[in-house]
């Protein structure tokens, strides 16, 4: 009782001492009744732009795109049926332009296959497995993307030419890697093996490896895993490594100019033919490999479009 008449007093003696004013922290009514009346406003979206600045900016991509992409595609259309459609598939039936062809096809297959063989293994190492020189090996992969296509082909040259490390023994033996399909085959696979790895690496990282454990203690074995737990799950990230290994190494130039010889008719892939035939003066030739490659571009751009989709789909489901 003493501590709450002492409390009592206290409160009495402050009150005594408080100003008059009316300090209360309610608002008055009037202020209220003027709140409660303002529409309440959604929050400013910070990312949206006024009118006229996104459409500067819009304008600008667009004029950009089609200054330093599309204008370049139609004038290399437009130069190759210069001469009308039979010069231009007169251009493509000349012996030298179908030698190279069949060249830049056959060089195409012999990389993607062993990059694809390549990627896969690599990136089931890295995604998988835990090992001392991991991050070596990702560096490694990487090695081809910091390097001048040029200067991988210098290596080669400096390895298998006449003065090279294996020139004498390759001489002696009458192995040709230079100047012929080995060693264009080798360049193109040089600048071409990160693209399988790196398009699986992330992917296979996200994904874990529980349905794997799961099927390895179900009694399957390590092919059995592989080809029905594994491989289902990453055929799209798969077939899009595939899709950029393959575009870059038909249009490959640097690394297989050093190391092709220039034979014509026998180590000019397409993208050497078109320099060639340009440098002649030949331009309704020129443009027309230079057309085959560009429809192969346009190609490869639509089946990334649509393989990136996939992709995107495939995460969502896995994210459900």
């Amino acid at each position: 009782m003493s501590m709450q008449s002492g409390l009592v007093s206290s409160t009495s003696q402050l009150r005594a001492y408080a100003p008059t004013t009316d300090v209360s922290v309610a608002a008055p009514a009037p202020l209220l009744e003027v709140a409660r009346a303002q529409p309440v406003t959604a929050p400013r979206n910070l990312r949206t732009e006024p009118g006229p600045i996104r459409f500067i900016i819009i304008a600008l991509a667009i004029i950009f795109l089609s200054v330093f992409v599309v204008l370049p595609l139609v004038v290399v259309f437009a130069s190759a049926f210069s001469k009308g459609i039979m010069a231009y598939f007169a251009a493509l039936a000349e012996p030298e332009a179908m030698a190279a062809i069949k060249l830049t096809l056959l060089i195409a297959a012999i990389s993607v296959t062993l990059n694809l063989v390549f990627g896969v293994i690599a990136a089931w190492a890295i995604s998988k497995f835990e090992f001392t020189g991991k991050t070596f090996l990702i560096t490694l992969i990487d090695l081809p993307f910091s390097v001048s296509p040029v200067i991988s082909g210098l290596v080669f040259v400096l390895l298998f030419g006449a003065q090279g490390f294996f020139g004498t023994w390759l001489q002696a033996h009458n192995v040709h890697i230079l100047f012929a399909v080995p060693g264009i085959a080798l360049a193109t696979i040089f600048v071409t093996f990160p693209f399988v790895a790196r398009a699986l690496i992330p992917l296979m990282q996200e994904q874990g490896t529980q349905e794997e454990e799961a099927a390895i203690s179900l009694g399957a074995s390590g092919l059995q895993t592989f080809f029905r737990v594994t491989l289902p799950n990453i055929k799209w990230g798969l077939l899009y490594g595939v899709l950029l290994c393959n575009a870059r190494a038909m249009g490959e130039f640097g690394a297989v100019s050093v190391v092709s010889g220039h034979i014509r008719g026998e180590t000019n892939t397409m993208p050497l033919l078109v320099e060639i035939l340009y440098n002649e003066y030949q331009f309704v030739a020129s443009f027309a490999i230079a057309s085959l490659l560009a429809m192969l571009a346009l190609i490869t751009l639509v089946v990334k479009t649509i393989l990136e989709r996939r992709l995107d789909e495939a995460e969502v489901s896995d994210g459900d």
